[in-house]
């Protein structure tokens, strides 16, 4: 029998996705990668959130080095662009995807937990880039990804020296939104999950697709998107619905 390593579940409108590596702090193996990707791609229909995490005591150490292969440059560069791809899927895939992140987020485990839009940390977390001590360079995406959170002069400090950033300093830097007890990450995930699942589809949608793209543009050019990407979500019949329910809300205070 095939070994699980990722286990899904989907339980009102909420598919949650958890490493299943415990024994290997969920370290991405090939294997690992692939069934995070299938996983992925098999978003059941009426999914409005979705949860990732990890079994045991940490959420992910990154690339597994005992399946470490010796590739020449080509193949390298392929297997390089294979986790672009599935965690491109994860950022890129239309609904909203919400980590809950305790123990090691390293190397490859950051580039993933950076490829989700909410993330939520416990006490525990570390987070570490320690490719420089390893002799190799990222390739999974951190230097887009973490280099845009934390800035590129920062990233490029934390792979010279292997440092391990506290779960109170990746708070402070962006790498977590919200910072729990112990033991608390998937709770307070779920939670989040449910409360994004509220929001009208689309407009989830527009976020999660359209923030980061014009974040990679020239200002003029991230304006006349962001104008577009408004005339598709404030144009569809839901709209006119939720703008009723607030205005009949007067003098109620903010909706939570």
């Amino acid at each position: 029998m095939s070994e699980e390593l990722v286990k899904t579940s989907f339980e009102n409108n909420i598919y949650t996705v958890m490493l299943a590596r415990p024994a290997k702090r969920n370290a991405i193996s090939d294997r690992l990668l692939n069934a995070i990707d299938a996983a992925f791609a098999a978003v059941p229909e009426g999914t409005r959130a979705i949860v990732l995490g990890g079994e045991g005591e940490h959420f992910c150490a990154g690339l597994d080095l005992t399946e470490h292969q010796h590739r020449d440059p080509f193949g390298v560069m392929q297997h390089s662009r294979g986790w672009h791809r599935v965690f491109d899927r994860v950022q890129n895939g239309g609904i909203p995807v919400i980590a809950a992140l305790h123990g090691a987020v390293i190397g490859g485990g950051l580039e993933l937990a950076t490829s989700t839009h909410v993330r939520v940390a416990e006490p525990n977390t570390i987070y570490q880039l320690p490719e420089g001590r390893h002799g190799i360079f990222v390739g999974g995406g951190a230097s887009v990804r973490v280099a845009k959170i934390i800035g590129a002069g920062r990233m490029c400090e934390m792979m010279l020296t292997g440092r391990i950033l506290e779960s109170d300093e990746g708070q402070r830097l962006g790498l977590s939104h919200y910072l729990v007890g112990p033991g608390e990450a998937l709770a307070k995930a779920q939670q989040l999950a449910r409360r994004i699942a509220e929001n009208a589809p689309m407009a989830n949608w527009a976020m999660v697709t359209a923030v980061a793209r014009i974040d990679n543009l020239a200002s003029d050019d991230g304006l006349f998107v962001e104008s577009l990407t408004a005339a598709l979500t404030q144009t569809s019949p839901e709209v006119a619905e939720r703008i009723g329910h607030f205005l009949q809300r007067k003098g109620q205070g903010p909706q939570r």
